[in-house]
């Protein structure tokens, strides 16, 4: 097995690892985070239907370059968004990843623009 294969196999076990713990619900639905090395993603969906809520990405606000500084901007939109739809309360998803960096930024912008978690 080459080493880029065991990294994902160890990522792939981490993410089914906190899917098992998370699930979103209509009133707390679970915002997801997706992140590669060019963009960032983030969804908040409704496990029980299947239904993405609200979404954010570096990409569709046109941001070049995958930073701290683009993370919070994702974050910050992805709020508004949810406040649009009267979502005040998520479960944070940080599919596999630790919570620093980007991800950690995301969240916390996030949690600046009304989000509670």
């Amino acid at each position: 097995m080459s080493k880029r294969a065991h990294k994902v196999d160890l990522l792939d076990r981490r993410k089914r690892r906190v899917r098992k713990k998370i699930s979103g619900t209509p009133d707390v639905p679970r915002l997801s985070v997706r992140r590669s090395n060019s963009h960032i993603y983030a969804q908040i969906i409704d496990d029980t239907t299947g239904v993405t809520l609200a979404a954010s990405s570096s990409v569709m606000l046109n941001i070049n370059g995958s930073n701290v500084e683009s993370a919070k901007k994702v974050g910050e939109a992805l709020a508004k968004a949810a406040q649009d739809k009267s979502i005040n309360s998520v479960r944070f998803d940080r599919g596999g990843r630790l919570f620093h960096g980007r991800v950690k930024a995301l969240a916390d912008s996030a949690r600046d623009g009304g989000l509670q978690f």
